[in-house]
């Protein structure tokens, strides 16, 4: 017999083992408006924020969606009261736990007056996002963005009370780029509301970190026949959580500093080590584990030539690019990149890695690669990542791909080593017009085609962090 996941039910839950909240939820004030609730937001923020609501702190989210493919998430939320069980795995086991933060949800698809009146709201302290990292860009128009700006509209014509706008998405300097983006906007709409964006708004840069896979099926059916918990959308994630944050928040916010969350003026070095060491292995790894037919990360770093040739890339092309935190050495860092990669119980998917390479490349790997060009340094690695990423847009059916909004365009290139360079999407002019580089990219594909992925990373030697 299981348990329906419900504010009336906590307690026959609690009885299963399960933590669930113990705070009065009803007292808990929704002074998060966050855009885009889905299963890195559950497993990040929001767990944060319930650990918070936990201590005694009074804030809460109200989770709001703008497109239709949010309609599922307001169902689940719905019919949950805003609860959900989340799943933290690692090969010690499975912890799941009830997360109570999210206290209301508002799905406001094709109605921006309504989530114009949410942000006036003068108890909305915070709006957060997470949008994806193609979320931020103004090519072709996003309407995310232009609804958001409509949004702090609405609140400067209700008085125009400070606001603090939160990136959670995986973005080198994301308070910069949000502000670009928002402020864009606004100065096309007038110059009253892009001074209120300039001078009541804060953008605080954020890294944000957690291994969160998409929820399956067959974690559904765990929750339930092996924990008695009805969850109609769990989220599963690795053990390991990190959030680096600017403190630079216009209208307060929680104490989340008591519950492990690090502000430091040094966010830019951190999210350096994440992105060029942890996303970009994520990335480098990506297509070359598809092509060779992996389906999860750990059964990719138990393959000895996969392995070698992430510590390759990390040893001699990554790490080499940063500036070392005190106390915080890269190569520890890297060890623990390693670490998580080997968790065999939250089955990452090699498939969630292979989603939107235009947008993660040129911001997970192709700063690295410029760097290196400039100081005369090796880029066999990255060369290799990116020539799988080409054929595996190149070999891969349409249907089978990883989704990605710019594939179709990248695709028609990628037979073509030469013209997929001049893809301007993802690579710089320093890159297309490198000799050296080309040569590398060139080889690189010749090898792939010739000798496959798992040998072609073999074929580059075996380098150690250590």
């Amino acid at each position: 017999m299981t348990i329906s996941l419900t504010q009336n039910n906590l307690d026959a839950i609690a009885a299963l083992g399960v933590p669930v909240p113990r705070y009065d939820r009803r007292a808990v004030s929704p002074r998060i408006l966050h855009v885009g609730v889905g299963g890195f937001h559950r497993a990040h923020m929001a767990r944060y924020t319930d650990d918070v609501a936990a201590s005694g702190g009074g804030w809460g989210i109200c989770g709001v969606g703008l497109l239709d493919a949010d309609r599922r998430m307001a169902d689940a939320l719905g019919q949950q009261d805003g609860l959900y069980t989340l799943v933290e795995r690692d090969n010690d086991g499975s912890m799941p736990r009830v997360v109570g933060s999210i206290v209301e949800y508002g799905l406001v698809v094709g109605n921006e007056a309504e989530f114009s009146r949410r942000v006036a709201d003068p108890e909305i302290a915070i709006l957060s996002m997470t949008i994806t990292e193609g979320g931020y860009s103004l090519a072709g128009g996003n309407s995310t963005i232009e609804t958001i700006v409509s949004g702090l509209d609405a609140r400067l014509a209700a008085g125009g009370r400070p606001i603090t706008i939160l990136s959670c998405d995986n973005l080198p300097d994301s308070g910069a780029v949000t502000r670009h983006a928002i402020a864009t906007v606004a100065a096309a709409r007038s110059a009253d509301l892009l001074r209120y964006v300039e001078q009541s708004c804060t953008f605080p840069t954020s890294m944000v970190d957690r291994i969160t896979p998409q929820t399956r099926d067959e974690d559904v059916r765990w929750l339930r026949d092996d924990v008695g918990i009805d969850d109609a959308w769990p989220v599963v994630c690795e053990s390991f959580r990190q959030w680096v944050v600017e403190d630079d928040f216009a209208a307060g916010r929680p104490a989340w500093e008591d519950v492990g969350v690090l502000f430091t003026d040094r966010v830019h070095d951190w999210e350096l080590y994440k992105l060029r060491m942890l996303n970009a292995s994520h990335s480098c790894m990506a297509y070359l584990a598809a092509l060779a037919g992996v389906e999860f990360v750990d059964e990719a770093i138990a393959i000895p030539a996969l392995r070698q040739y992430l510590e390759r890339f990390l040893s001699t092309e990554a790490i080499p690019t940063l500036v070392e935190i005190p106390g915080h050495p890269a190569r520890d860092y890297a060890e623990t990149v390693f670490r998580r990669f080997e968790n065999g119980n939250v089955r990452d998917q090699i498939a969630r890695l292979c989603i939107d390479g235009t947008s993660k490349f040129p911001s997970f790997l192709i700063p690295t690669i410029d760097a290196q060009l400039e100081r005369g340094g090796p880029v066999d690695c990255a060369a290799l990542a990116l020539a799988g990423w080409a054929r595996y847009l190149a070999t891969v059916p349409a249907a089978e791909r990883a989704p990605d909004p710019h594939a179709d365009e990248a695709a028609a290139a990628a037979e073509d080593p030469a013209a997929f360079l001049e893809l301007d999407l993802v690579f710089t002019p320093s890159i297309r017009e490198n000799e050296r580089f080309r040569e590398t990219f060139f080889a690189a594909t010749r090898e792939l085609a010739e000798r496959g992925a798992l040998t072609a990373m073999q074929n580059l030697g075996e380098p150690q962090i250590a």
